[in-house]
């Protein structure tokens, strides 16, 4: 503020009035005082800021989920993606954070807000009895819940969401439409609210059409577990001919499994994406895949957060329906069971399989 004051030839506390938008200084003394400190590089303190009041110009991000599992996800880096573009804007940092579960994220919550390391924090994956909103409230956090339902137990916490239910009643409408009538969902986390809002949507939407061998099967988003549920589900009795998978990374998993045992894609078998990103075009065949502007999701989120920095309401916006892709992993079904194949060529027939369990 000296070097500043002296080059400017104005008082230090007409700096600090210029600097921080305060009333007292004329505009030509504060386009000159801010002249002078971009010539000379000044930026603010964001510790200092916080220690004042001022805010501390970043925006915190936890995740509770398990670390293994975000390095392929393409939504995450999507979301990432479009959140950064908004701060950006306003010379906001991110401040970003994996735990292990949300026991750990509240207690992150809790020290950001201790030590005011941020204005506010994007909360993703939302919960049944989620404890987070709660304690948001508590701690006067301004927060958005990205993915949850409207919820109108917390009016201070905007949210911003996807109809999980209508993009999972379109797939099951183009499944049945395609005759498949075995179908098996093979999810993510158990206890993740759209987790749940899929499975009660495939629950309700094989009575409504009359489907008695449809089930979900959780799992922990890995590619590995993936693989290991399609290969358990196909060496059934009566092995599903369409599977859904909730990310794209756990498609590609279980399209590899299949074709191992034997089952192709989409003769035998039909499979879809809940995720549509490149992953999907760079297998063969190309997977059919739920469609969503990733980037505009997370874009969206971080601009109702500035919103409620600045003073405005909370707000629940929605995002559009995901719509479904039909690509070369769709087809009609097969009518009778895929044939069994011996284990001479060093594959195992999903029968011989199913025996050996």
């Amino acid at each position: 503020m000296k070097d500043i004051a002296r080059r400017a030839g104005v008082s230090e506390s007409a700096v600090s009035f210029a600097l921080n938008d305060r009333p007292g200084v004329s505009e030509a003394t504060r386009a000159r005082v801010r002249r002078v400190a971009e010539q000379l590089g000044w930026r603010p303190s964001t510790a200092a800021r916080a220690l004042s009041g001022e805010g501390a110009a970043t925006v915190g991000f936890v995740l509770a989920r398990p670390a293994a599992t975000l390095g392929v996800d393409s939504f995450f880096l999507q979301l990432v993606s479009g959140i950064q573009g908004v701060l950006a804007e306003r010379h906001l940092g991110l401040l970003f954070q994996v735990v292990e579960d949300v026991a750990g994220e509240c207690a992150v919550y809790r020290r950001w807000w201790a030590e005011h390391r941020v204005d506010g924090v994007l909360v993703v994956d939302p919960r049944a009895d989620d404890p987070r909103p709660g304690l948001l409230d508590e701690l006067s956090l301004p927060a958005v819940v990205i993915g949850g339902a409207p919820d109108e137990r917390h009016p201070g916490l905007s949210t911003v969401w996807a109809d999980d239910a209508g993009a999972m009643a379109s797939v099951v409408g183009e499944l049945t439409a395609l005759g498949h009538r075995r179908i098996v969902h093979i999810a993510g986390l158990p206890g993740l609210a759209h987790t749940q809002r899929r499975i009660r949507t495939l629950r309700a939407e094989a009575e409504r059409r009359g489907l008695a061998e449809v089930e979900s099967v959780t799992t922990d988003y890995s590619g590995a577990e993936a693989a290991a549920v399609t290969r358990r589900v196909l060496r059934g009795p009566a092995p599903p001919t369409a599977l859904v998978y909730d990310t794209d990374v756990m498609a590609v998993a279980g399209l590899a499994a299949a074709a191992e045992l034997g089952f192709s894609v989409p003769a035998d078998l039909s499979v879809v994406a809940w995720e549509d990103s490149a992953l999907c075009r760079m297998v063969t065949p190309w997977l059919s895949a739920l469609s969503r502007d990733s980037v505009e999701f997370g874009s969206t989120a971080a601009r109702e957060l500035l919103a409620l920095l600045d003073g405005g309401p909370a707000r629940t916006v929605q995002v559009p329906v995901p719509r479904l892709i039909e690509r070369d992993s769709t087809g009609p079904a097969r009518t009778d069971r895929p044939p069994r194949l011996g284990t001479a060529n060093g594959v195992t027939s999903a029968g011989d399989s199913a025996a050996e369990a």
